[in-house]
């Protein structure tokens, strides 16, 4: 293990300690999913909130596998709000005022306040990261908690709610489409 790194999947001696040693990962995962630094800080403090709320009392033994779960849960529920925003956005743009942008979405962002893009580190970070939020959003999830979180197949498909052959299909069109994305980098 990398010196100052914990382990989160060493039993927690109580729920912050526990949260605190997810969170960080908990938050890459949703900001591929979510594409944006907000909306997965958003998505992350939801999932751990309901982690507090509902299952505090659980056995810690029993706080991984279940926060993974509500995580993926909120990250599925965020794509799906996103869809009908949208879709009411484009019935209902002919009768917005286009004239009434917001100033700050003209100001560009500044790549050096997102915690992620100080830790990448060359162009293969750059890559993987695009990569993977290109993969469609079972197959990110499939390849996150199996590649990234260590979970079996088993684990891995019970977090994202379908069968274990579903989720080793989800995982090996993942592993294969990052394989063709990154080739040239090998």
């Amino acid at each position: 293990m990398v010196p100052g790194a914990t382990d989160d999947r060493a039993p927690a001696p109580d729920l912050p300690t526990f949260l605190a040693r997810i969170e960080g990962r908990a938050y890459r995962m949703a900001r591929f999913a979510t594409g944006d630094r907000d909306e997965a800080l958003e998505v992350v403090q939801d999932a751990m909130m309901k982690l507090v709320q509902n299952y505090s009392a659980r056995d810690p033994s029993e706080w991984r596998p279940l926060f993974l779960t509500i995580l993926q849960s909120r990250i599925r529920d965020w794509h799906r709000r996103r869809s009908v925003r949208n879709r009411l956005r484009d019935w209902l743009s002919p009768f917005l005022d286009d004239e009434e942008e917001d100033a700050m979405a003209r100001v560009p962002a500044d790549p050096s306040w997102e915690p992620l893009r100080r830790l990448e580190d060359g162009q293969f970070s750059i890559r993987l990261e695009a990569a993977l939020a290109a993969l469609p959003l079972r197959q990110q999830q499939a390849f996150l908690l199996r590649a990234w979180e260590g979970l079996d197949a088993a684990e891995a498909a019970a977090v994202m709610g379908c069968g274990v052959a579903s989720g080793k299909t989800h995982y090996a069109r993942a592993l294969e489409k990052l394989r063709v994305g990154l080739e040239d980098l090998r």
